[in-house]
């Protein structure tokens, strides 16, 4: 499948700002299942430094810096790419075997799955997290067929709430209130998952939605989205590349990412991957607009195997 997306940020500023420094994670991540084919990040008014590096995560990240007044601020990212069907995801070795693969043992490899076991900004590894999940990871249960059945409890025990959290809330209060947004139930799954000992990374990107039956789709109308990604050794023990190991779970909407998901970039949490975040000297009272339009182009070969960026 071949996808648009454009991701357009706009501040309007109250009074003018006098200088800002941003950080910007717009451009989607080329893997397994994903190739960008061309990304142009446009910023009004144009920065005087902008430079893009590659974090820990292999995210790309854009910094930009605006040392004079300014009462507006525009970030438009577009990107064109190429999508496929990811595989399978196989039931997996027993929950409790993959924890044991992760534990710290003096002398022994360390894994990097590892990283993305234990705590977080907002995602910290808690007994109630352990009480929630226990229902879905009985003794012996492969991991992924736990992991899809804590999925599909957390997406029928909340509900989708858009003013009930917001970008700060700490995943224990989503977990308290059972309400929320992608975001609120990303955390969720992930603190389940981490407080069990396994390895669980936090997704942040886009979701081709179907306007209404006999609409049009709407330019703007789209958003972002979030979901998880469980480690799952099972796929990459013959050898093939380690992102194999790695099966992303939608539990907003219940089901496994496909080809029409759009990944911008991996972390513990949001706050690895919010897509823009800033410093700013002034501007005390701002009104913020986000559009995003998530397109599909038309239908492409199959893409040929590569190796994640």
């Amino acid at each position: 499948m071949r996808l648009r997306v454009i991701h357009e940020t706009v501040y309007q500023y109250t009074p003018a700002v006098q200088n800002a420094q941003h950080m910007a994670h717009l451009r989607p991540r080329t893997g397994l299942v994903q190739r960008v084919l061309t990304h142009a990040l446009q910023i009004d008014p144009a920065p005087a430094q902008c430079e893009a590096t590659q974090d820990v995560f292999g995210n790309t990240r854009a910094f930009f810096s605006l040392p004079f007044t300014h009462e507006r601020l525009r970030v438009r990212a577009e990107s064109l790419l190429e999508t496929a069907p990811p595989p399978p995801a196989p039931p997996g070795e027993p929950w409790e075997a993959v924890r044991e693969r992760l534990a710290y043992r003096r002398g022994m490899p360390y894994h990097p799955a590892t990283e993305f076991s234990f705590a977080s900004p907002y995602i910290p590894r808690h007994a109630d997290f352990v009480a929630y999940a226990r229902a879905s990871f009985a003794p012996g249960r492969p991991l992924m067929d736990a992991a899809r059945d804590l999925m599909a409890r957390i997406h029928a025990d909340f509900a989708y709430t858009a003013n009930a959290t917001d970008a700060g809330t700490p995943a224990l209060e989503s977990l308290r209130l059972r309400r929320g947004v992608c975001q609120d139930f990303a955390h969720v799954m992930i603190g389940c998952l981490r407080s069990l000992g396994l390895a669980a990374r936090y997704v942040s990107g886009y979701l081709l939605t179907a306007p209404p039956p006999g609409q049009p789709r709407l330019v703007g109308a789209d958003a972002s989205h979030a979901w998880v990604s469980v480690w799952s050794p099972t796929a990459a023990s013959n050898g093939t590349l380690a992102e194999a190991a790695w099966f992303d779970l939608d539990p907003t909407n219940d089901r496994a990412a496909g080809e029409d998901y759009v990944t911008l970039a991996i972390g513990r949490d949001y706050t690895d991957v919010s897509p823009l975040r800033g410093v700013i000297h002034g501007g005390d009272h701002h009104v913020l607009q986000v559009a995003v339009t998530v397109e599909p182009i038309g239908l492409t070969p199959p893409m040929a195997p590569e190796n994640p960026g």
